[in-house]
């Protein structure tokens, strides 16, 4: 068997919302582990920030898909995969619009109908259409991990449509921890009890804020734990985040930096 052929069949890693804060520091998680990644986003700055920081790693492929919104959408991206010689061991889900402020009693109802349509469905159509094709990878186990804040454990004042969606889909993972059992798929739920330290909120940071790499170690991390293994929703630890043996030779955070539009200085870039 030759090298390409035997490193195409090496079980990779799908990244769902890639192009986003926490599923740049994912992906920067995986690759510093050595697992080949699959980083699925839209296409537009952020994805070419992910591409340009990442370009010397040779295990990583970006596919610009555009959004998951819907059944079809999922069904779409199965297809494509299906198709593709290296088979899955675990896909890591990143989806979410930006939070909005505001109180659920100041808003219509029907924001709050748009923020699950555009929130918590993703997560479902994705998982409906992925898991099947996971328990389809013939590992001995394989993983489908959602991140979740921590809006979802607590009603956070002014930010409810958030804490609503987000506990939504904090239950979806539960639920969907039970179902894919018998699929031999393990769906947790990584929840993130502080907001994540970036470039735009860095003034405003509490030293405890975990950044992006932290929580994408801390994800990664799950594929190889075996005392969550019962566990549908695994908090976030400091003790989960710490860098393997080997690490990117570059800095993680100056392509946040890059894709914030911003310099550690302050100032806006141009």
């Amino acid at each position: 068997m030759s090298a390409a052929m035997k490193d195409s069949l090496t079980p990779g890693v799908l990244v769902l919302g890639a192009s986003g804060t926490v599923g740049f520091g994912v992906v920067g998680a995986l690759l510093e582990a050595g697992s080949p990644v699959l980083a699925v986003g839209r296409d537009g700055p952020r994805m070419g920030a992910l591409a340009e920081h990442f370009a010397d790693e040779p295990g990583l492929e970006l596919l610009h898909f555009g959004c998951i919104q819907s059944d079809r959408d999922a069904e779409r991206l199965a297809a494509q995969l299906r198709e593709r010689p290296r088979p899955l061991r675990a896909v890591f889900a990143s989806l979410g619009t930006p939070m909005q402020s505001g109180r659920l009693l100041d808003r219509p109802a029907t924001l709050l109908m748009e923020k699950l349509e555009a929130d918590l469905l993703p997560h479902l159509a994705a998982a409906r259409h992925l898991l099947p094709l996971l328990a389809e990878s013939n590992a001995d186990t394989a993983h489908y991990v959602l991140i979740g804040g921590p809006h979802a454990e607590r009603g956070w004042s002014g930010y409810g449509h958030a804490s609503v969606t987000g506990a939504a889909v904090r239950m979806l993972a539960q639920v969907l921890h039970e179902e894919a059992h018998g699929l031999g798929v393990r769906v947790q739920l990584l929840s993130v009890d502080k907001p994540i330290s970036t470039p735009d909120n860095l003034v405003n940071a509490c030293a405890e804020w975990p950044n992006a790499l932290a929580v994408g170690r801390s994800a990664v991390s799950l594929l190889t734990r075996t005392d969550a293994a019962a566990k549908p929703i695994v908090p976030y630890s400091p003790r989960d985040a710490v860098p393997p043996s080997t690490t990117l030779a570059c800095d993680f955070e100056d392509a946040l930096w890059a894709v914030a539009g911003a310099r550690r200085n302050g100032r806006t870039s141009a």
